[in-house]
Parts: C-alpha cells; sequence; structure tokens
C-alpha cells in the first residue's frame, strides 16, 4: 500500500517504520537521551576492564552484553541513568568481550554481533551512559560463582551501591545467581538492587535474536522497528572491479572491518550513506554479483545517487531503510542495466529527503 508522507508517495511499510523512529527520537528527547552529531568524538568515559575503573561518587551499575542496544536494552538504561540521578551518582554499564557464547560454545563461531565497538559506545552514549566498562570474558571467569562475581568484582572492585537489573536475569558459573540471590547479596554487602517489572520488558517483547533473524531474512524495517533506530554498518572504501562504472551505476566497494558484524541477507536495498555533515540517498546490493562475477565472489556494493566524489579510502557509515528485492542472475548486461534503473527510481521513491 501507497501512503503520502510529506506530500510524496512511499510504501506504507516504511511509512510506519519512520514514525516508529520519529516517536523513539521524540521520547528520547524527554527521558534524558542525547542528540549525538554523527562526527562527535564520543566522550563516554570507556574503561578496558574491571580494574581500570574508579569512582569517588556513587555507582549505579548494570551489566550485560546488550548487543544492539535495542528497545528493551534502553528501558533498563533509562531506569538505571533516572536513579544515578536521583541518587547523586554515575550511570556504569559492565559488559564483556567477546561475547560470552564465542567463549563457552566455540563450535558456534557463526554468531553475529549487530553492533561494532564504536556503534555500541555512541548507541550508549545517546542514553546518558556515564561509565562503560568492558572486561575480558574467559574461560576463567565464566567459572565465578554468583558470590565471587557480586562480592569480588561488584562490590569490592568496583563498589557499587545500587544494581539495577532487567527481569530474569541471571549471572554467576551455569547462571545460578538471580534477583532472589542478588537481594540476599545486597543485604549483607550494603547495596540497592532493583528489577525492572516484567510487565515492563514484556510489552516490548525484543530481543537481540530477534533482530538478527529479521535481518538475516533481510526485513530491515523490522529490525529497524526494534532497535528504535537504523541498522547501520561502517566500512572503508576499497577498489573493486569498475563493472558498476561500465554499466553508468559506479560504485563504493565497502570491507566491513569486524568480521563479527552481521550483514542483512543479500539483497538489493534502499539506503543512506552519511557524509558531509548530511545523509545522502543510495542503493546497496549485497551479494555475488552474479551477471558480471564468474567467480561469484561476496561482496557488499553501494551506488550514491546523484554523487560522482571519490570514495577510495574513505570511511563510510550506512543505514538500511528498505529491502527492494533480491539478488538475481540476468540473461544480459542490458537486462541488468533495465533493472539497476527501476531500483534506482524505486530507491528515490522510498528516501525522503529529512
Amino acid at each position: 500500500m501507497i501512503v503520502k508522507w510529506f506530500g510524496k508517495d512511499i510504501p506504507r511499510s516504511v511509512a510506519l517504520t519512520k514514525i516508529l523512529i520519529l516517536l523513539h527520537l521524540k521520547a528520547k528527547q524527554k527521558c534524558g537521551f542525547r542528540r549525538i552529531p554523527s562526527n562527535h568524538r564520543i566522550d563516554l568515559k570507556l574503561h578496558h576492564g574491571i580494574d581500570s575503573f574508579k569512582s569517588d561518587r556513587k555507582v549505579i551499575l548494570t551489566t550485560g552484553t546488550f548487543d544492539g542496544v535495542h528497545l528493551g536494552h534502553r528501558k533498563i538504561l533509562k531506569r538505571l541513568c533516572d536513579k544515578a540521578k536521583k541518587l547523586g551518582g554515575e550511570s556504569v554499564l559492565l559488559t564483556f568481550h567477546p561475547h560470552p557464547r564465542l567463549v563457552l560454545f566455540p563450535e558456534n563461531s557463526d554468531l553475529k554481533l549487530l553492533n561494532s565497538s564504536e556503534e555500541k559506545q555512541q548507541l550508549l552514549e545517546e542514553a546518558g551512559l556515564d561509565h562503560l566498562i568492558v572486561h575480558p570474558f574467559t574461560h576463567d571467569f565464566s567459572r565465578l560463582s554468583s558470590l565471587e562475581f557480586v562480592r569480588d568484582l561488584l562490590v569490592n572492585k568496583v563498589g557499587i551501591d545500587a544494581l539495577v537489573i532487567g527481569y530474569n536475569h541471571h549471572f554467576g558459573r551455569n547462571r545460578e545467581g538471580g534477583y532472589e540471590s542478588l537481594t540476599d547479596f545486597a543485604e549483607v554487602f550494603d547495596f540497592e538492587v532493583e528489577e525492572i517489572p516484567a510487565e515492563d520488558l514484556e510489552n516490548v517483547n525484543i530481543s537481540s535474536t530477534k533482530i538478527r533473524q529479521s535481518l538475516e531474512e533481510g526485513n530491515v524495517e523490522l529490525a529497524n522497528s526494534f532497535l528504535g533506530h537504523y541498522y547501520m554498518l561502517h566500512g572503508k572504501v576499497v577498489h573493486g572491479s569498475q563493472k558498476g562504472r561500465e554499466l553508468g551505476y559506479p560504485t563504493a566497494n565497502l570491507k566491513v572491518k569486524e568480521r563479527y558484524k552481521l550483514i542483512p541477507m543479500d539483497g538489493v536495498y534502499a539506503v543512506e550513506v552519511f557524509r558531509g555533515e548530511k545523509w545522502l540517498p543510495a542503493m546497496m546490493n549485497i551479494g555475488v554479483r552474479p551477471t558480471v562475477d564468474e567467480k561469484k565472489r561476496h561482496s557488499l556494493e553501494v551506488h550514491l545517487l546523484n554523487f560522482n566524489e571519490d570514495l577510495y579510502e574513505k570511511d563510510l557509515k550506512i543505514r538500511f531503510v528498505k529491502r527492494i528485492r533480491e539478488e538475481r542472475q540476468f540473461q544480459n548486461i542490458e537486462a541488468l542495466k533495465e533493472q539497476l534503473d527501476i531500483d534506482r527510481n524505486r530507491t528515490r521513491n522510498i528516501l525522503v529527503p529529512r
């Protein structure tokens, strides 16, 4: 279904995604989320390991991987920041690298993450977080009991005054610790513990796993609605085969630095590229380019509409708006060029100037 959006016809599904993101941005302004310019240097205080963290103020902490920093995470972060403000302290997230699943289940090495480290830091700063502790996750660390984790790390090293957790949060060896054990520890070690009620988080009904599944199926609109922001990729432009230029569609070939970063399902996407302090309309192909590449090497190529600057060696930030179609092989180059013309027109209709 096609609807009007600021006088322009766009698909209803894209309009709904835009509305959800706009509503979320408005909510962020009300609850203390900070708008950070895209070129802003992150001033979130980053600590590599628990031993590097020190604070002379009250410490209000939460812990978890927070991959994606989605709407469910943001509910926890808002409660954390509100409590820190109320107590006159600092908000702290203790997270881990590498992802615990990669250490505990190395055979599952195909796990892909929603955020690079830089992306996660940017999103956490937007959430108003004061400190991010990234602690090494090792087999030895995974063997800590719930008591050792709380007493030796959170109390004796971090010095927590309050702990905020989501519903059904577990920690320690074999996930033995939970809310009940935390309330016992809180009484012994003199700190507050607050669990966000189940109904607060179940209303959101979001998980990083659901978002990964959406992206692996190419449903970037659903993923964006779960995230509360556009799914993004960062990468450097590298030299390619120049096939796009021969077709009249010069492309920037993107190399993503983090091997663990999740790449959406192969296909053609309407995306936006951040250049010169603004987002520019573009279309992106993810796949093996079967019509022009006999070796069928997997690549990420982006064509910016009405743009002719040299982008080689430049770092690009890309956000996904909508999947246009699947990647397919055409009978000849002319058929491919005709389809690219159609893709360009669809991209123009989808991407509304902001």
